[in-house]
């Protein structure tokens, strides 16, 4: 037989691999776009009165399926004949397409890294691997197939898509979840900056310290980002309470059938997110434009809005200058921008690490200022896919504007977090002695490493707490206990416990004890005695004690020790003993003095 070079084998395994991912990039866009499909099918069936057949209710879910990746559609069927764009995307719709290809790419990174390693370990080259980015590229293009097909089907439908929408946004969503899925395989690394960009920002990433400070920073963002449209979609629910007469008005007017309506709850469902963001938007101060000629601000609603029937509409604050519940908004912004102070507090003064290891006044702003900045630009991105057009002339404009509400996230979050960050800096290290600082000694230096930026997990500390030492020179047993640090006064107990006694050194078994352990009244194991055991005499030793402890092996041995009495093995302990020590080295033999002498 005609065995294959390991050359030929690692190119068809490449081969293979490849073609792989470009098949799960197809089966990830058949996924999101079959199950749309089925439930806009399931509508159409349901609907006592359809508007076309089965090859426009077809056509109608491949748009709606590439509205949800950010696609431009097109309405020709208008009353005043004029063909009327559609461009809000339903968030909540948008959620499935993200996560397919982000699974997608993920999972054809981790095949092909396990094929990688097979077929390292099999070729000398050790370039068998396929690369991340052959999976990158072989799971978009697979998806971005199924997207033209559907572009393509969708022609001559009730909904059409934009052809110049297609390759942006389109292809860059699909892009971007197919490299977050492939970064995610990889492990989601931080680094190494490519080798185009300049020497500082590479030098920089490649230290410890920066990416640690990032990782910090983009938490607070992500942190001050889900503060604000939890307060957004808060504002949204509480004006929905306020108006739910006409909510309901609005639900029960644009369907009259349980189809119909079914089809507005699941559309209102799915405009969920972009009412979240809309709220958000309000309650940060730029608001969101209702039409070419009316803004709706918490200073009040100027203009006269366009507004279509619609039940999460019915939010939407009247005409005239804003009160006091619209003011409250404001509290959304604020509440984000502490949510951004306290997280980054959480690593700049950590509540179980010496005040030494703390960062600095300047390492905390700088970190909360990128935290503000990382929240800015997220809000920004989310508010630019959560407004469109939904129709021609007033309705061209609707929703946030993103050049506006990003700035003022960004300046909300670093005027606020800023000084608030630093007091928390402060009031977490302040005089230490309160329960919950937990009572972590204080270090006077840190170590080389951490001055160079580089921060180690272990720090040698090198005295303790001030009023620990008083409290261990004074009469400790004397000292009443604190109510919210009761320890205190068994740390000074004398004697038994372990610790100093009043006005004498500590013994030496308790310098060894941990001051968690001496709290709670741990008491170390004494010396072993150097007497033989069969020679001291207690209840330890006796016949009864010795035959219950002989039971008690045999039982938990299962049955494989030996049914020996109790008293005849310590009878022959007792005579080894005793012949060890007539005798120190038994196997030696007594040295005859006419006899030859010793082998050297």
């Amino acid at each position: 037989m005609t065995q294959r070079p390991p050359k030929v084998t690692v190119r068809r395994n490449r081969t293979l691999a490849l073609v792989s991912a470009l098949v799960k990039g197809v089966v990830a866009a058949g996924l999101g776009l079959g199950s749309l499909t089925v439930l806009v099918m399931v509508v159409w069936i349901s609907s006592p009165y359809p508007d076309s057949g089965p090859g426009g209710a077809l056509r109608a879910a491949a748009g709606i399926w590439l509205l949800a990746h950010g696609a431009g559609l097109v309405r020709p069927d208008t009353l005043s004949g004029v063909p009327a764009p559609v461009g809000l995307v339903p968030l909540l719709l948008a959620m499935g397409p993200v996560w397919l290809a982000h699974r997608a790419a993920r999972d054809a990174a981790e095949s092909q890294e396990e094929l990688g390693e097979g077929s390292r370990e099999g070729a000398r080259d050790g370039a068998a691997g396929p690369s991340r980015a052959g999976a990158f590229c072989a799971v978009t293009a697979g998806y971005l197939l199924v997207v033209a097909g559907a572009a393509a089907y969708a022609r001559g439908g009730p909904l059409y898509p934009d052809p110049d929408t297609l390759a942006f946004p389109v292809a860059v969503l699909v892009a971007g979840a197919a490299a977050a899925g492939v970064w995610t395989a990889a492990g989601r690394p931080f680094g190494p900056a490519p080798s185009w960009s300049p020497l500082a920002v590479q030098e920089a990433v490649a230290r410890t310290l920066f990416r640690r400070r990032s990782e910090a920073a983009f938490r607070s963002a992500a942190a001050g980002l889900t503060m604000l449209l939890g307060g957004g979609a808060l504002l949204v629910a509480v004006a929905l309470g306020r108006n739910a007469g006409a909510a309901q008005d609005a639900f029960l007017g644009l369907a009259g059938d349980w189809s119909g309506r079914v089809a507005v709850l699941l559309l209102a469902a799915a405009l969920v997110p972009n009412a979240a963001l809309w709220g958000a938007a309000y309650g940060l101060g730029p608001g969101f434009s209702l039409g070419t000629g009316a803004t709706a601000t918490p200073l009040g609603l100027d203009g006269t809005p366009a507004l279509p029937r619609f039940p999460l509409l019915a939010a939407v604050p009247d005409q005239g200058a804003g009160a006091l519940p619209n003011w409250a908004a404001l509290a959304v912004p604020v509440a984000a921008a502490l949510a951004v102070a306290w997280f980054v507090v959480r690593r700049a003064a950590p509540a179980d690490a010496p005040p030494a290891r703390a960062w600095s006044p300047r390492e905390t702003v700088l970190v909360t200022l990128l935290a503000a900045l990382g929240c800015g630009v997220g809000t920004a991105l989310l508010t630019a896919v959560a407004g469109g057009p939904i129709g021609s002339g007033a309705l061209s404009v609707f929703g946030p504007v993103w050049w506006l509400t990003g700035p003022a996230a960004l300046v909300w979050t670093a005027v606020i977090g800023v000084p608030a960050a630093l007091l928390l800096r402060l009031w977490r290290l302040r005089t230490p002695g309160w329960a919950w600082r937990r009572d972590v000694p204080e270090a006077d230096e840190l170590s080389v490493a951490e001055a160079d930026g580089e921060e180690e997990d272990e720090l040698s500390v090198a005295e303790a707490d001030r009023e620990e030492e008083e409290e261990g020179e004074g009469d400790g047993a004397g000292r009443p206990g604190r109510w919210w640090a009761p320890w205190r006064g068994r740390r000074a107990a004398a004697g038994e416990d372990g610790t100093a006694a009043p006005g004498g050194p500590a013994s030496p078994a308790a310098s060894s004890v941990p001051s968690s352990e001496a709290a709670s009244g741990f008491e170390p194991y004494d010396f072993l005695p150097t007497d033989p055991w069969h020679e001291k005499g207690g209840t330890w030793h006796g016949k009864e004690n010795r035959e219950a402890r002989w039971a008690s092996l045999k039982q938990g041995s299962g049955g494989l020790m030996a049914d020996f009495p109790a008293e005849r093995t310590a009878d022959r302990a007792g005579q080894n003993d005793r012949a060890d020590r007539a005798d120190p080295v038994p196997d030696r033999r007594a040295v005859d003095p006419d006899g030859p002498g010793a082998t050297p």
